[in-house]
């Protein structure tokens, strides 16, 4: 399937871009990396330098250089290579390449590019170059080369470190120093100007052709902050020439003395080999997928963008760790500062619950870790508890901008609230925790920690509500909802719904720990001020808070307080009144805030996260009347209409909002650019919503009450759909096959499995069986 850009997919695994765009460099740059969740590599070529966008970025190095935005660092780039044949460069931009092409094998995070350059002798010249992030060894990036010409042609090499990097907001490394010896690793440290990490890159090069004659040379560097070498060869015809390039990274919060440790992992790599370090790195690949790949067969486009967004969620996750988040763009640049959104819990993290569930803990424990950071925001702005951060690093503290955006057309900034009237990320916080509980039955991890995270986000809510004397309720006020057009609205329906949930899951906490462990119970309520009529006004005020009543004729639900009021227009109206199409859209002057239109999912967001609540008779209304308003100018968007539009029988708009999810970055239908602020990058949160997508969606696998409910509704030409999940500690195989047969097989007790059952009850329309380890059920399926 072509997509866009030269972009086609070749196979299930595989998208290639068969000729090269330059408009493209950003975006292309983040489709085809590779990364591991320690580092993130941008899929650029050897020769490119910062004017092209080249990039290593790192976890855990936050650093703010400009005053305003605190960011993950780019690493010099330890795989710098420059190859000429004849004097003639061999590189995309200095020529047309014949047999061009770069590619993304998602199976194992492979990138190659390949070209074919005439050289000044007549010598045809092809280089290929291939590269992974490792994942046995997460530190370390192998890269191969292959050079190969039909005619004797000299080849000159220079590699090294590229101390020159790309940065969106200022400048992090300073203090550089560069060293190598003639035999062992090149190596570039530097360190961050405010959080003083410092950082070291080593980079080492070998020859693995024996027969070829070559010639080192120092090249030295252009300037402190690089090193290089040069290497000579001499190549014959039909003789091709192989070379290992190894680049490795730490900071110095992984270690000590990164330096020794990037020189040794670099030292350890010559000796060990592409090859070996290339089967380790599959092995770690297989076990991964293994845990979360899902099979479509008859539908090759759906297969291989599912797996190519599931890819992206992965690399994107530091699954290595329980004090890191997954970031916005992951680690494919420097936008939304490599920090956790609300995003984090509501669509990166439920596919690890699934799958993985020893990851999503570990980015439930990032939460908890982080809680004094919340704690500090709840405290400045006057509250109680804990408010987690809009923009979380690695502290929890928020680092979201009060001026986000630009007034292209003043050159103003924008004063948004982003990070204190966008409250619902406390509560989705809760939300998650609770839910981790229920899919896992991981008590232990509420008795570390949940808890206490559940009892300081419901001191927050407590703090946060308003009572309304003459309604005699409790509300909320002064909100900004996921619809980001709209601040300073009361009662958003979303906020509320989650803010009770919130309340409920405090209260069970409390109730639950008092009757199982009175002694921990004990101890962490007075240490945290948490009582028991701090948990009898959980009850009551979730009993009593506002929510957006459902119109009993209709079904549908006002998004806010006075929205209905407001003008009703479309998207595609609004586009036409703008002066300039850089201009945002929301808050506190931009063409929607006084309209219907809304910049993404609201209420049917609230459907996806509490589908026991609402009838199809809602969910069918609600969609009717918000899609049409909505500009879907947040990634997250379209998943949640997908979602929706299955579970209601609107198959082609599922299916339609299906792909566009999928290809967010692929297709690059999403502003790179938006009120004069760079929000390019891999879109992590649609990459995660691409399971979601398919197992809640299309499956209809949903879990709640302790209940596996399904309720398929596939593509009708999709011949067979095969999922594998872990709910509270049972290993689950899911298939749909052509007949629309549905069997569920407990295939055996996951490893390790925190909160296992005995059984576990399994839905499918009217017909229900209890599925022990080692069984099976089949259900008739009407999807």
């Amino acid at each position: 399937m072509k997509l866009a850009q030269g972009l086609k997919i070749i196979d299930d695994w595989r998208i290639q871009e068969d000729r090269f765009h330059p408009e493209q460099l950003v975006t292309n740059g983040s489709n085809f990396m590779t990364g591991n969740g320690y580092l993130g590599y941008r899929g650029t070529f050897c020769e490119w330098r910062a004017a092209q966008y080249v990039g290593c970025f790192i976890t855990d190095t936050y650093d703010k250089a400009d005053e305003t935005w605190e960011e993950l660092c780019n690493a010099p780039n330890g795989l710098y290579a420059e190859f000429s044949a004849d004097g003639q460069a061999l590189g995309v931009l200095e020529n047309l390449p014949a047999g061009y092409h770069r590619t993304l094998w998602f199976r194992y995070g492979l990138q190659t590019r390949s070209l074919t350059v005439r050289a000044p002798s007549r010598a045809h010249v092809t280089l290929t170059e291939e590269r992974f992030a490792s994942y046995a060894t997460l530190h370390l990036v192998p890269t191969r080369y292959k050079i190969e010409s039909d005619r004797p042609t000299s080849v000159t090499m220079t590699w090294g470190i590229d101390g020159e990097v790309w940065d969106l907001n200022g400048t992090h490394l300073h203090g550089h120093k560069a060293r190598g010896t003639r035999d062992g690793a090149l190596s570039v440290t530097a360190q961050t100007g405010r959080s003083r990490i410092t950082l070291a890159v080593a980079s080492g090069l070998r020859v693995a052709s024996d027969t070829v004659s070559q010639k080192h040379a120092s090249v030295g560097s252009d300037s402190r902050k690089s090193t290089y070498r040069k290497l000579e060869l001499n190549l014959e015809p039909e003789t091709p020439v192989v070379i290992e390039q190894y680049m490795a990274v730490y900071s110095s919060n992984d270690l000590p003395d990164p330096r020794s440790a990037a020189v040794t992992a670099v030292d350890s790599a010559l000796k060990s080999g592409y090859e070996r370090m290339w089967h380790a790195h599959q092995r770690a690949w297989d076990a991964i997928w293994k845990s979360c790949d899902i099979e479509i067969e008859g539908d090759l486009t759906a297969q291989a963008l599912l797996r190519y967004n599931l890819y992206h969620n992965i690399i994107a996750t530091p699954a290595h760790t329980d004090h890191l988040p997954i970031g916005a763009r992951g680690l494919s640049c420097q936008a939304y500062q490599g920090a956790a959104f609300w995003d984090q819990e509501i669509y990166n993290l439920p596919m690890f619950l699934f799958t993985q569930p020893e990851v999503a803990r570990k980015l439930l424990t990032y939460r908890y870790k982080t809680l004094d950071g919340a704690r500090k925001k709840a405290r400045d702005l006057g509250y109680e508890g804990a408010f987690y951060a809009w923009v979380s690093g690695r502290t929890g503290e928020e680092i979201c901008p009060s001026y986000f955006f630009l007034d292209v057309l003043t050159g103003r900034s924008i004063r948004n609230h982003f990070n204190d009237w966008q409250i619902h990320v406390a509560p989705d916080v809760a939300y998650t925790v609770r839910r981790y509980y229920e899919v896992t039955g991981d008590w232990e991890f509420v008795r570390e920690y949940g808890a206490e995270i559940l009892f300081e986000v419901a001191r927050f809510l407590l703090s946060h509500v308003y009572y309304k004397p003459a309604e005699d309720r409790y509300e909320l006020i002064r909100l900004l909802g996921p619809d980001e057009y709209h601040e300073n609205i009361d009662n958003n329906f979303f906020t509320a719904v989650q803010t009770r949930y919130a309340l409920q899951a405090a209260a069970w906490a409390f109730e639950t720990l008092a009757e199982h462990d009175p002694e921990r119970h004990l101890e962490l309520t007075e240490r945290v001020g948490f009582s028991r009529e701090a948990s009898r006004r959980c009850r009551e005020v979730a009993d009593n808070l506002y929510l957006q009543p459902s119109d009993p004729g209709s079904g549908l639900i006002e998004q806010f307080d006075g929205y209905f009021a407001l003008e009703d227009t479309r998207p595609e109206v609004l586009k036409q009144r703008l002066l300039d199409p850089g201009e945002y859209w929301g808050w506190p002057n931009g063409v929607a805030t006084e309209t219907q239109v809304l910049k993404q999912a609201d209420v049917l967001q609230t459907f996806t996260l509490h589908p026991w609540e609402f009838s199809e008779k809602q969910l069918r209304a609600n969609y009717r009347y918000y899609e049409p308003r909505t500009q879907h100018g947040s990634s997250l968007s379209p998943s949640v209409h997908a979602l929706v539009a299955t579970w209601i029988g609107y198959d082609e708009d599922a299916y339609n909002y299906f792909l566009r999810s999928c290809t967010v970055d692929l297709a690059n239908t999403n502003k790179a650019v938006s009120g004069g602020t760079f929000i390019g990058g891999i879109h992590t949160a649609a990459c995660g919503a691409a399971w979601q997508m398919v197992v809640h969606g299309f499956l209809g696998a949903r879990f709640y009450n302790g209940v596996l409910h399904l309720a398929p509704r596939v593509p009708f030409w999709w011949k067979r759909v095969t999922v594998p999940m872990v709910i509270r500690g049972m290993q689950l195989r899911l298939e749909l096959d052509e007949t629309r047969k549905l069997t569920v097989g407990a295939t055996r007790a996951a490893t390790g499995a925190r909160g296992a059952v005995g059984e576990l009850p399994v839905r499918c329309g009217k017909q229900e069986q209890r599925l022990q380890p080692g069984s099976s059920a089949a259900f008739t399926a009407r999807g």
